[in-house]
């Protein structure tokens, strides 16, 4: 099969790894930038043409579309859709997970349990904050990746300060409880096609509470719960992603789910499990465009 990568970074190690595995499997593997994409409609049609040559003759795409270029992005991977090709990621499913309010309603119609959650109203705020009772809460911005836009505030004048601060800026986020004792580490499970792949338990640096690998937190493998793979499951299927990382806080009352990515990385969870994703990644395209 012809299959390209969507991505903007063509050495990056998701993008290699993929790519690799891709060839391993006589696959013919290209990485198409986004942004030497021309998309158009003709005569009815959609029409795609990448560094000016028409683009016809594939039978899949994997996107890697990243946080800052999820407009295009996902009209790109649309208009993919549009043409008939296989994507293991619709361009529905990439704006929903995105966007993080969004994706906790979704959540809430599947049942899934997620730690208390409030979209900020500017008039209210105030009562939305005495909700939380005093106790340490996570401000995050509506669209973040990498622990970005997200902030601790321990009291509740320093979390009204922050909230009046983003206010002014006009700026979009939530409300969210601080799960303490999760104590700064969280599971990232990758879900391929409806099976849990990989799973690594990640933990956070000294002097932060944020785990994500990027920020210097560390990772190792860990087998999941039954309610943990239930958990994942259900949060892909309730978003409709065949490739996703699913984020789950261990908590008193059982896993929560604190986010999903639609486009996880690779060499962090490759790494900490000895796991090929990308291998699972191509065996999901193979299954459906036999």
């Amino acid at each position: 099969m012809n299959i390209a990568i969507l991505s903007r970074g063509e050495k990056l190690y998701s993008t290699q790894s993929l790519l690799k595995a891709g060839e391993a499997r006589n696959h013919v593997m290209e990485v198409l930038d986004p942004d030497h994409c021309e998309l158009s409609v003709e005569e009815g049609k959609p029409v795609l043409k990448f560094q000016g040559e028409l683009v016809d003759d594939l039978h899949a795409v994997i996107p890697r579309i990243g946080a800052s270029n999820t407009y295009f992005g996902s009209a790109l991977v649309r208009h993919f859709e549009a043409m008939k090709v296989f994507t293991v990621v619709t361009a529905d499913a990439i704006v929903q997970s995105r966007d993080k309010w969004t994706s906790f309603q979704i959540l809430s119609q599947a049942g899934i349990p997620t730690p208390k959650t409030v979209l900020v109203h500017p008039i209210n705020f105030e009562d939305q904050l005495k909700s939380f009772e005093g106790k340490p809460i996570i401000i995050k911005l509506l669209e973040g990746t990498h622990g970005q836009g997200v902030i601790l505030a321990e009291t509740y004048q320093n979390a009204l300060a922050t909230i009046e601060t983003l206010h002014a800026a006009g700026v979009k986020f939530l409300l969210q409880e601080y799960i303490a004792e999760s104590m700064g580490a969280d599971i990232r499970a990758i879900v391929v096609d409806g099976v849990v792949v990989a799973a690594m338990k990640r933990q956070c640096k000294a002097g932060d509470f944020r785990s994500n690998l990027h920020r210097g937190g560390s990772s190792q493998e860990i087998t999941l719960s039954s309610d943990e793979q239930t958990i994942a499951l259900k949060t892909a299927k309730s978003l409709r992603l065949g490739v996703c990382g699913v984020d789950i806080l261990q908590s008193e009352r059982g896993p929560l789910v604190l986010e999903i990515n639609s486009t996880p990385g690779l060499e962090g969870i490759e790494t900490a499990t000895g796991k090929n994703i990308s291998k699972s990644i191509i065996g999901y395209i193979e299954r459906n465009k036999r």
